[in-house]
């Protein structure tokens, strides 16, 4: 697969036994809707999403960066309950580097906590990793976002630095951004221990 440009494997549908993903499309704007209107989700986020029209203007952003390639769009269905829990995306696609940076993700509150992030951020990895032979994935998040620093070391991502001043929220506030990294040298170990957090969960894995 490693002769196949990005833009055409970067969108897939993936899965195993506890979470789908699969491309964004028309069909998964009401099923997202009614998770995305809670305002948990949105706190260390680069949009807002506060009503139905917000929520309209983001999710056609995500159809608009689908369709030009600027992103894989993922929607995240939770399999015990077969109900869409979330998205997460490819973006920052720098092929002739082999580096793309995991971002954009975002669950429903009562999805969070069951393990749907991780297991997200397994097939994206694996995806990445071993379909599309990146070098490089990368992450990066609001330094103040402690939960999300805490979820990307437990998953095996390394800390790298903090750009400040990176950005503006939609607040106004000025985010600085802290970058997480893993290396296709790291993926196979990651990739085992991602296997085995599952694992002391499920011990049928």
């Amino acid at each position: 697969m490693s002769g196949t440009a990005w833009s055409e494997i970067a969108s897939a549908v993936l899965g195993n036994e506890h979470v789908e993903l699969h491309p964004v499309a028309e069909a998964d704007r009401e099923p997202l809707r009614t998770i995305a209107l809670d305002e948990r989700i949105w706190t260390y986020f680069v949009a807002s999403v506060e009503n139905d029209a917000d929520f309209d203007a983001f999710f056609d952003t995500m159809l608009a960066d689908q369709a030009a390639h600027k992103r894989a769009v993922y929607v995240i269905v939770d399999h015990r309950t077969g109900q869409a829990a979330g998205s997460s995306s490819y973006g920052n696609l720098a092929e002739a580097d082999r580096r793309v940076e995991i971002g954009w993700s975002w669950l429903g509150p009562r999805f969070q906590g069951q393990g749907i992030n991780r297991w997200a951020k397994y097939l994206l990895l694996q995806h990445a990793f071993e379909t599309m032979r990146a070098m490089r994935v990368e992450f990066k998040t609001d330094v103040l976002n402690e939960q999300a620093r805490a979820g990307l070391r437990k998953i095996g991502a390394r800390e790298e630095g903090v750009l400040r001043s990176y950005n503006f929220m939609p607040s106004g506030r000025r985010r600085d951004a802290v970058y997480y990294s893993i290396l296709a040298g790291e993926w196979p170990a990651v990739k085992e221990q991602l296997r085995e957090q599952g694992r002391a969960v499920n011990p049928s894995l």
